[in-house]
Protein backbone atom coordinates (compact mmCIF):
# COMPACT_ATOMS: atom_id res chain seq x y z
CA UNK A 1 0.00 0.00 0.00
CA UNK A 2 1.58 3.35 -1.14
CA UNK A 3 1.95 5.67 1.79
CA UNK A 4 -0.87 7.73 1.42
CA UNK A 5 0.52 11.00 3.51
CA UNK A 6 2.64 11.41 0.16
CA UNK A 7 -0.55 11.44 -1.91
CA UNK A 8 -3.11 12.93 0.29
CA UNK A 9 -3.86 16.55 -1.09
CA UNK A 10 -2.28 16.48 -4.41
CA UNK A 11 -4.09 17.68 -7.19
CA UNK A 12 -3.95 14.73 -10.12
CA UNK A 13 -5.26 16.14 -13.21
CA UNK A 14 -6.02 12.14 -15.95
CA UNK A 15 -6.72 12.40 -19.74
CA UNK A 16 -9.03 9.71 -20.81
CA UNK A 17 -9.79 9.57 -17.29
CA UNK A 18 -13.78 7.95 -18.25
CA UNK A 19 -12.93 4.59 -18.16
CA UNK A 20 -9.93 1.58 -17.88
CA UNK A 21 -6.95 2.32 -16.70
CA UNK A 22 -7.43 6.09 -16.19
CA UNK A 23 -11.07 5.77 -14.04
CA UNK A 24 -8.98 3.00 -12.25
CA UNK A 25 -5.76 5.07 -11.53
CA UNK A 26 -8.21 7.88 -10.36
CA UNK A 27 -10.84 5.76 -7.99
CA UNK A 28 -7.08 4.80 -6.47
CA UNK A 29 -5.68 7.85 -5.88
CA UNK A 30 -9.17 9.83 -4.76
CA UNK A 31 -9.33 7.24 -1.55
CA UNK A 32 -5.09 8.00 -0.91
CA UNK A 33 -6.78 11.84 -0.52
CA UNK A 34 -5.55 13.00 -3.78
CA UNK A 35 -8.10 16.04 -5.77
CA UNK A 36 -8.92 14.40 -9.03
CA UNK A 37 -9.45 15.96 -12.09
CA UNK A 38 -10.28 13.32 -14.86
CA UNK A 39 -10.88 14.65 -18.75
CA UNK A 40 -11.86 12.69 -21.68
CA UNK A 41 -13.66 12.91 -25.11
CA UNK A 42 -16.30 11.01 -23.91
CA UNK A 43 -17.99 13.93 -22.83
CA UNK A 44 -21.29 11.67 -21.41
CA UNK A 45 -19.30 8.90 -19.95
CA UNK A 46 -16.46 11.39 -18.33
CA UNK A 47 -19.33 12.94 -16.75
CA UNK A 48 -20.96 9.82 -15.21
CA UNK A 49 -17.97 8.67 -14.29
CA UNK A 50 -16.83 11.68 -12.11
CA UNK A 51 -20.22 12.31 -10.84
CA UNK A 52 -20.75 8.99 -9.60
CA UNK A 53 -17.11 9.18 -7.69
CA UNK A 54 -17.48 12.87 -6.74
CA UNK A 55 -14.08 13.89 -8.37
CA UNK A 56 -13.40 17.16 -7.62
CA UNK A 57 -13.64 18.18 -11.61
CA UNK A 58 -14.60 16.01 -14.53
CA UNK A 59 -15.18 17.00 -18.27
CA UNK A 60 -14.85 16.97 -21.71
CA UNK A 61 -11.17 16.87 -22.78
CA UNK A 62 -9.65 16.47 -26.64
CA UNK A 63 -5.97 16.07 -26.06
CA UNK A 64 -5.37 17.05 -29.92
CA UNK A 65 -6.76 20.40 -29.37
CA UNK A 66 -4.83 22.95 -27.44
CA UNK A 67 -7.39 24.87 -26.89
CA UNK A 68 -9.06 22.23 -25.25
CA UNK A 69 -6.69 20.96 -22.91
CA UNK A 70 -5.27 24.19 -21.59
CA UNK A 71 -8.57 25.47 -20.89
CA UNK A 72 -9.43 22.01 -18.76
CA UNK A 73 -6.07 22.83 -16.77
CA UNK A 74 -7.19 26.50 -16.56
CA UNK A 75 -10.04 25.20 -15.05
CA UNK A 76 -8.40 22.86 -12.83
CA UNK A 77 -6.17 25.00 -11.52
CA UNK A 78 -9.18 27.32 -10.88
CA UNK A 79 -11.43 25.51 -9.07
CA UNK A 80 -9.07 22.74 -7.43
CA UNK A 81 -5.73 23.51 -6.92
CA UNK A 82 -2.54 24.08 -9.06
CA UNK A 83 -1.15 20.70 -10.74
CA UNK A 84 0.97 18.58 -8.65
CA UNK A 85 0.80 15.41 -11.36
CA UNK A 86 -0.57 15.15 -14.60
CA UNK A 87 -0.81 11.68 -16.14
CA UNK A 88 -0.85 11.50 -19.90
CA UNK A 89 -3.66 8.54 -20.09
CA UNK A 90 -5.37 9.38 -22.90
CA UNK A 91 -4.80 6.77 -25.76
CA UNK A 92 -6.38 4.31 -28.82
CA UNK A 93 -5.26 1.32 -30.02
CA UNK A 94 -6.89 -0.08 -33.39
CA UNK A 95 -5.45 -3.33 -34.36
CA UNK A 96 -4.84 -4.65 -38.31
CA UNK A 97 -1.96 -5.06 -40.41
CA UNK A 98 -0.44 -1.29 -41.79
CA UNK A 99 -1.30 -1.62 -45.47
CA UNK A 100 -5.08 -2.40 -44.51
CA UNK A 101 -5.22 0.38 -42.10
CA UNK A 102 -6.80 3.62 -43.69
CA UNK A 103 -4.68 6.75 -43.60
CA UNK A 104 -6.60 8.78 -40.95
CA UNK A 105 -6.82 5.78 -38.54
CA UNK A 106 -2.86 6.27 -38.79
CA UNK A 107 -3.05 10.33 -38.13
CA UNK A 108 -5.91 9.59 -34.95
CA UNK A 109 -3.12 7.27 -33.12
CA UNK A 110 -0.19 9.64 -33.52
CA UNK A 111 -2.42 12.57 -32.57
CA UNK A 112 -3.95 10.72 -29.31
CA UNK A 113 -1.14 8.55 -28.35
CA UNK A 114 1.80 10.95 -29.33
CA UNK A 115 0.92 14.37 -30.01
CA UNK A 116 -1.65 14.26 -26.86
CA UNK A 117 1.13 13.24 -24.61
CA UNK A 118 3.63 15.89 -25.85
CA UNK A 119 0.97 18.57 -25.78
CA UNK A 120 0.01 18.04 -22.28
CA UNK A 121 3.64 17.79 -21.21
CA UNK A 122 4.25 20.99 -22.62
CA UNK A 123 1.18 22.75 -21.19
CA UNK A 124 2.01 21.34 -17.89
CA UNK A 125 5.46 21.89 -17.85
CA UNK A 126 5.03 25.60 -18.12
CA UNK A 127 3.22 25.79 -15.14
CA UNK A 128 5.04 23.39 -13.04
CA UNK A 129 8.44 25.01 -13.91
CA UNK A 130 7.75 28.48 -12.49
CA UNK A 131 6.70 26.32 -9.18
CA UNK A 132 10.23 23.87 -9.20
CA UNK A 133 7.67 21.19 -8.99
CA UNK A 134 5.08 18.82 -10.35
CA UNK A 135 5.21 14.75 -11.93
CA UNK A 136 4.22 14.19 -15.53
CA UNK A 137 3.47 10.69 -15.77
CA UNK A 138 2.88 9.35 -19.38
CA UNK A 139 1.42 6.16 -19.85
CA UNK A 140 3.49 3.77 -22.44
CA UNK A 141 2.91 0.28 -23.35
CA UNK A 142 5.24 -2.62 -23.07
CA UNK A 143 4.28 -2.44 -26.81
CA UNK A 144 6.99 0.47 -26.81
CA UNK A 145 10.00 -1.99 -25.82
CA UNK A 146 9.34 -4.67 -28.33
CA UNK A 147 7.19 -5.04 -32.05
CA UNK A 148 3.97 -6.56 -32.33
CA UNK A 149 2.26 -7.79 -35.44
CA UNK A 150 -1.07 -6.02 -36.21
CA UNK A 151 -0.19 -3.43 -34.17
CA UNK A 152 2.19 -1.22 -36.13
CA UNK A 153 1.38 2.14 -35.41
CA UNK A 154 0.46 2.12 -31.48
CA UNK A 155 3.94 0.45 -31.62
CA UNK A 156 5.76 3.41 -32.63
CA UNK A 157 3.76 5.87 -30.91
CA UNK A 158 4.52 3.78 -27.64
CA UNK A 159 8.01 3.85 -28.48
CA UNK A 160 7.89 7.55 -29.01
CA UNK A 161 5.98 8.01 -25.25
CA UNK A 162 9.22 6.37 -24.27
CA UNK A 163 11.81 8.63 -26.09
CA UNK A 164 9.70 11.61 -25.52
CA UNK A 165 9.67 11.01 -21.47
CA UNK A 166 13.33 10.11 -21.31
CA UNK A 167 14.34 13.06 -23.29
CA UNK A 168 12.21 15.33 -20.74
CA UNK A 169 13.67 14.02 -17.72
CA UNK A 170 17.18 14.70 -18.49
CA UNK A 171 16.04 18.08 -20.19
CA UNK A 172 14.75 18.88 -17.03
CA UNK A 173 16.53 16.99 -13.95
CA UNK A 174 17.25 19.53 -12.06
CA UNK A 175 14.15 21.72 -12.24
CA UNK A 176 12.21 19.71 -9.87
CA UNK A 177 9.87 18.32 -11.90
CA UNK A 178 10.05 14.49 -12.41
CA UNK A 179 8.88 12.09 -15.73
CA UNK A 180 8.04 8.62 -15.45
CA UNK A 181 6.42 6.08 -17.82
CA UNK A 182 4.25 3.29 -17.20
CA UNK A 183 4.74 0.10 -19.03
CA UNK A 184 1.27 -1.75 -19.03
CA UNK A 185 1.25 -5.57 -20.83
CA UNK A 186 -2.27 -6.11 -22.20
CA UNK A 187 -4.71 -4.79 -20.03
CA UNK A 188 -8.31 -6.02 -18.88
CA UNK A 189 -9.98 -3.06 -20.15
CA UNK A 190 -11.95 -1.99 -23.28
CA UNK A 191 -8.44 -1.68 -25.40
CA UNK A 192 -8.11 -5.31 -25.31
CA UNK A 193 -11.12 -6.47 -25.57
CA UNK A 194 -11.21 -9.30 -27.86
CA UNK A 195 -7.41 -10.00 -27.61
CA UNK A 196 -6.00 -13.44 -26.39
CA UNK A 197 -2.74 -12.54 -24.14
CA UNK A 198 0.54 -14.59 -25.45
CA UNK A 199 1.20 -17.87 -23.70
CA UNK A 200 2.85 -17.19 -20.17
CA UNK A 201 1.48 -13.41 -20.23
CA UNK A 202 -1.48 -13.15 -18.30
CA UNK A 203 -3.36 -9.89 -18.93
CA UNK A 204 -2.55 -7.03 -16.08
CA UNK A 205 -5.89 -5.67 -14.12
CA UNK A 206 -6.40 -2.03 -14.26
CA UNK A 207 -6.08 -1.59 -10.63
CA UNK A 208 -2.53 -3.22 -10.93
CA UNK A 209 -1.63 -0.23 -13.30
CA UNK A 210 -3.21 2.09 -11.16
CA UNK A 211 -1.37 0.78 -7.60
CA UNK A 212 2.32 1.41 -9.66
CA UNK A 213 1.20 4.43 -10.53
CA UNK A 214 0.23 5.28 -6.94
CA UNK A 215 3.88 3.86 -6.14
CA UNK A 216 5.21 5.69 -8.37
CA UNK A 217 3.73 9.66 -7.02
CA UNK A 218 5.29 8.41 -4.00
CA UNK A 219 8.46 6.99 -4.89
CA UNK A 220 9.46 8.87 -8.43
CA UNK A 221 11.57 6.58 -11.04
CA UNK A 222 11.76 7.00 -14.78
CA UNK A 223 9.88 3.38 -15.97
CA UNK A 224 7.41 0.74 -14.48
CA UNK A 225 6.57 -2.27 -15.93
CA UNK A 226 3.28 -3.97 -15.37
CA UNK A 227 3.19 -6.89 -14.78
CA UNK A 228 6.77 -7.63 -13.35
CA UNK A 229 6.57 -10.86 -15.50
CA UNK A 230 5.63 -9.33 -18.83
CA UNK A 231 8.03 -6.72 -18.08
CA UNK A 232 11.12 -8.98 -17.29
CA UNK A 233 10.22 -10.75 -20.52
CA UNK A 234 10.17 -7.92 -22.58
CA UNK A 235 13.74 -6.82 -21.01
CA UNK A 236 15.26 -10.22 -21.60
CA UNK A 237 14.13 -10.76 -24.78
CA UNK A 238 15.25 -7.08 -25.94
CA UNK A 239 18.88 -8.26 -25.03
CA UNK A 240 18.34 -11.60 -27.06
CA UNK A 241 19.94 -11.77 -30.86
CA UNK A 242 16.92 -11.05 -33.25
CA UNK A 243 16.32 -13.97 -34.59
CA UNK A 244 16.00 -15.33 -31.37
CA UNK A 245 13.70 -13.00 -29.44
CA UNK A 246 11.57 -13.25 -32.62
CA UNK A 247 11.05 -16.61 -32.56
CA UNK A 248 10.50 -16.33 -29.02
CA UNK A 249 7.84 -14.30 -29.76
CA UNK A 250 5.90 -15.99 -32.28
CA UNK A 251 6.69 -19.14 -30.11
CA UNK A 252 4.51 -17.36 -27.54
CA UNK A 253 1.84 -16.35 -29.97
CA UNK A 254 2.78 -12.69 -29.98
CA UNK A 255 3.00 -13.13 -34.03
CA UNK A 256 -1.06 -14.02 -34.02
CA UNK A 257 -2.29 -12.32 -30.74
CA UNK A 258 -3.62 -9.32 -32.45
CA UNK A 259 -4.00 -10.16 -36.05
CA UNK A 260 -6.11 -13.67 -36.54
CA UNK A 261 -6.40 -14.27 -33.08
CA UNK A 262 -8.83 -11.33 -32.74
CA UNK A 263 -12.23 -12.28 -31.83
CA UNK A 264 -13.49 -9.46 -33.89
CA UNK A 265 -17.35 -9.42 -32.43
CA UNK A 266 -15.96 -9.33 -28.88
CA UNK A 267 -13.86 -6.23 -30.30
CA UNK A 268 -16.20 -4.62 -32.85
CA UNK A 269 -17.58 -2.00 -30.30
CA UNK A 270 -14.03 -0.70 -29.21
CA UNK A 271 -12.54 -0.57 -32.53
CA UNK A 272 -15.95 1.46 -33.63
CA UNK A 273 -14.90 4.09 -30.95
CA UNK A 274 -11.67 4.50 -31.35
CA UNK A 275 -11.53 4.41 -34.89
CA UNK A 276 -14.54 7.07 -35.02
CA UNK A 277 -15.13 8.84 -31.88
Amino acid sequence: MPDATKIRGKVVVITGGARGIGLATATALQALGAKIAIGDIDETTVKESGAARDFDLYGKLDVTDPASFEAFLDEVEHTVGPVDVLINNAGIMPTGKLADEPDQITRRILDINVYGVILGSKLALNRMLPRGSGHIINIASLAGETHIPGLATYNASKHAVLGFTDTLREEYRETGVRFSSVLPTLTNTELGAGVTAPKLLRPAEPEEIADAIAELIVSPKSKVRVTAVAGIISQVVGLLPEAVGDGIARALGASHAFLEDVDAEQRKAYEDRARNA
